[in-house]
């Protein structure tokens, strides 16, 4: 690839529609698939209620008519072949040049790392920017949309974990990394955090931690309490991204989150940015409220609003992560 304009327009910009993955596969959701499903159904919902299209991605016939008892006749229901519903590292990454202008990206995907190797993820990306009229460039390297975050200005923020992550990308050094972003997505200043959430799967992906929400502000968790998991994480990614010279933001965290024993990587920033709608998952804690209203005072022209998400953490991610916009022209 050469060196474009093309950039991808931050999460804020205008969407045509957002594309999103249902759970199909009771094997990867450990006995909650029915609350995942509901979860999913219910974010569906209300970015359809806006009057923004869904379009809701199903696996087969019967995993069809369970989305369409769930949904209502505002969301678009399509049948694809994909492994699992985290669209932001298995779709398509749309890029605009500024023109009138779209053009669709994807890179080479290895299950996070060869972890979670599906039938239809190394492909789906393709499938929907064909489908939607995009030209389509293929890069040769390993990346996932969830690893990124940009503000639209070239800004890109990601995790030395996943990025430098020896089950990525081994053969390319952070020099080769940084001229990849910018050869292929227009992304050519980067803000190197350095871990991701505990326990998070995907090694540490960036928009579980950190979220651009204006041009140079980027929103990062605080701890809401002394057990909070995280604390040093959260500590090391504002020292860093202040110093990079970032406006930081404050969203609290939801806290100490376990399934028994484990701690689970749950995030407010993992929330869908959409046309007219935030939306924020939720876990149940008392820090749900609070962590809602922050994130809605950082998008004035929109609302945000929180939905349950328990069920779909249990599957590895949240709303941003099972979702993929496709921006205006």
């Amino acid at each position: 690839m050469t060196d474009t304009p093309w950039r991808m327009p931050p999460e804020w910009h205008a969407q045509d529609w957002i594309w999103i993955g249902f759970p199909h596969d009771p094997a990867e959701w450990s006995g909650v698939i029915d609350q995942a499903q509901e979860e999913i159904a219910a974010f569906a919902n209300a970015v359809a209620e806006t009057g923004q299209e869904v379009r809701l991605l199903v696996r087969d016939g019967a995993n069809e008519m369970r989305a369409r008892q769930l949904t209502s006749a505002a969301v678009k229901l399509e049948r694809r072949v994909y492994g699992d519903v985290w669209l932001r590292d298995t779709g398509p990454l749309v890029l605009s040049d500024g023109a009138g202008n779209l053009s669709a990206r994807r890179f080479g995907f290895n299950g996070w790392g060869g972890k979670y190797l599906m039938d239809g993820d190394q492909t789906v990306g393709a499938e929907l920017a064909r489908d939607a009229g995009l030209p389509l460039e293929t890069a040769d390297w390993i990346l996932e949309g969830g690893a990124i975050d940009g503000d639209g200005t070239g800004l890109v923020v990601t995790t030395e974990q996943c990025l430098l992550n020896p089950n990525r990308n081994p053969q390319m050094s952070r020099e080769d990394i940084e001229g990849r972003l910018a050869a292929d997505l227009g992304m050519d200043r980067v803000v190197w955090l350095r871990d991701g959430l505990l326990n998070d799967h995907t090694d540490g992906h960036v928009d579980n931690l950190a979220r651009f929400v204006a041009e140079g502000t980027l929103a990062l968790p605080v701890p809401t309490g002394p057990d909070d998991a995280n604390r040093a994480i959260y500590a090391d990614a504002r020292d860093r991204a202040m110093a990079a010279g970032l406006k930081v933001v404050d969203v609290p965290s939801p806290g100490l989150v376990t399934s028994g024993d484990f701690i689970e990587p749950a995030s407010y920033m993992n929330f869908a940015i959409t046309t007219h709608l935030v939306v924020v998952p939720t876990y149940g804690t008392v820090h749900d409220a609070d962590g809602v209203a922050a994130v809605d005072a950082l998008f004035p022209d929109r609302r945000a609003i929180g939905i349950p998400a328990r069920a779909v953490l249990a599957g590895g991610g949240s709303f941003h992560c099972a979702s993929q916009q496709m921006p205006s022209v």
